[in-house]
C-alpha cells in the first residue's frame, strides 16, 4: 500500500507499506483523507524529535475495515475520524477524564508497519499518510455518513486542539476577551472556540494580511498585523491570550498582552530545548500561563459533539480545506503548509 515515509533525509511517497493485522482492541481503518499539519513537518525539519523510520500523519479519516476482538463500538463499514490519543482508559489520569494525561498514550510509539525486512514507527499513535491505519480502538469515533470524510479528517487534530483549548483548557466564558495569535489551522479552531464560547472582543493576530477573511470568518472580530497593536483594542490587556505559532517571542508577548487574572495559553510548538522569559512581578496579578496538550480533550466525547456543531452550522470544517492533493503530491503540500498558502492542506486517497 502507499504512504509517505521519513527516514531522516527526506519525506516520501512509497507503494511497498504492509500494516499488521489488527490485535484485540485494535481498528484497521482505510484512510479517506488526512489533513497536513505543522506537527507532521516539524518532524521532518527536527523540531519534534522521533524515533526512525516513520510513517508520517495523524489527523486523519476514513472508513472500517476490519475490527480485532473485543471491539464493540465500531464495525466494518462505519465511518470514522481518528484521534491521536492511545489513552489506556483505566489509569488515574484517564478515570478523572483527562486522557491526554495518559502516559500510555505519551512517547510509546508502536511499529505496526512493515518494508520488506524493515520496520516502521507510526506517528501519534496514528499514521493517517498511509492508505490503511492501525489504531487502538478508543482512537476510532463514528461520525454521521453525511460528513465529508475531507473535512471530517480535520476534527481529529486541528479542531480538537484549537476549540478544545478554549472550551476545555481556558474555558472561556461569555462577554470575555480572546486574543489568537496566528491564524494558521490551529489559530482559526481557536477563533471559532471562542466564537462558540460567545466571547467579545476576539482578536486575531497574524502579519499576513491575506488571512483577515477566513479569520472573521471564524470569528475575529479584529484583525490587526501585530501584538503592540492589540492595546488600542484592549487598553487593560485581554483574559486569554493563545500562542499558536510556538514562537518564544510571541509567548513573552501572549503573557504581556494580558489583563489581570488573564491566562496565556501556549497552543504553537517551538523546539524541544526552547526556553521563554517573562517579567515575574507581571504575575502577580493572578495572571497564568497555561500549558495545553490537545486541547485537554477527551476525544470520545469531543469528537462526536464537534461533529453534531457541524451539523447545526455552528462548527466550520469545509472552510478549513484550502486545497485536496492526492498523495503522490505530498512535497507541493508540505511545501504550501510551510510558507503558509494553505489554512489545510488535505491529503486524498
Amino acid at each position: 500500500m502507499r504512504g509517505v515515509i521519513f527516514d531522516g533525509t527526506a519525506p516520501r511517497v512509497v507503494e511497498d507499506l504492509e500494516v499488521r493485522d489488527p490485535g484485540p482492541g485494535e481498528v484497521l481503518v482505510r484512510i479517506a483523507a488526512a489533513g497536513l499539519c505543522h506537527s507532521d513537518l516539524s518532524v521532518i525539519d527536527g523540531t519534534i524529535p522521533f524515533p526512525l523510520p516513520v510513517v508520517l500523519g495523524h489527523e486523519g479519516a476514513g472508513v472500517v475495515e476490519e475490527i480485532g476482538p473485543g471491539v464493540t463500538h465500531v464495525a466494518p463499514g462505519d465511518h470514522v475520524a481518528l484521534s491521536t490519543l492511545a489513552n489506556c482508559g483505566t489509569c488515574a489520569d484517564c478515570a478523572r477524564g483527562r486522557p491526554t494525561m495518559c502516559r500510555a498514550a505519551i512517547g510509546r510509539p508502536t511499529r505496526p508497519f512493515r518494508r520488506g525486512d524493515e520496520r516502521l514507527y507510526n506517528f501519534a499513535s496514528n499514521s493517517a499518510f498511509a492508505e490503511r491505519a492501525l489504531v487502538t480502538a478508543v482512537q476510532v469515533v463514528r461520525i454521521p455518513e453525511e460528513i465529508p470524510l475531507v473535512s471530517a479528517a480535520l476534527i481529529g487534530c486541528a479542531v480538537l486542539t484549537g476549540v478544545g483549548a478554549v472550551l476545555n483548557r481556558a474555558k472561556v466564558d461569555r462577554g470575555e476577551s480572546v486574543v489568537v495569535i496566528g491564524s494558521g489551522g490551529i489559530g482559526l479552531n481557536v477563533l471559532q472556540g471562542a466564537r462558540i464560547a460567545g466571547a467579545f472582543p476576539v482578536v486575531a493576530v497574524d502579519s499576513n494580511p491575506a488571512k483577515e477573511p477566513l479569520a472573521r470568518r471564524f470569528g475575529a472580530t479584529h484583525f490587526v498585523p501585530a501584538a503592540d497593536a492589540v492595546r488600542e483594542i484592549l487598553p487593560t490587556g485581554a483574559d486569554h491570550a493563545f500562542e499558536c505559532v510556538g514562537s518564544t517571542g510571541l509567548i513573552r508577548q501572549a503573557v504581556d498582552l494580558l489583563d489581570r487574572h488573564g491566562q496565556a495559553v501556549l497552543l504553537g510548538v517551538p523546539p524541544a530545548d526552547a526556553e521563554a522569559a517573562f517579567r515575574v512581578s507581571s504575575m502577580y496579578l493572578d495572571k497564568s500561563i497555561l500549558g495545553c496538550r490537545y486541547g485537554s480533550s477527551r476525544p470520545q466525547a469531543d469528537i462526536a459533539l464537534y461533529a453534531d456543531l457541524y451539523r447545526q452550522g455552528l462548527l466550520l470544517l469545509d472552510e478549513l480545506v484550502s486545497r485536496t492533493y492526492p498523495l503522490e503530491d505530498f512535497a507541493k503540500a508540505a511545501d504550501d503548509a510551510h510558507h503558509g498558502r494553505v489554512a489545510r492542506a488535505v491529503l486524498t486517497f
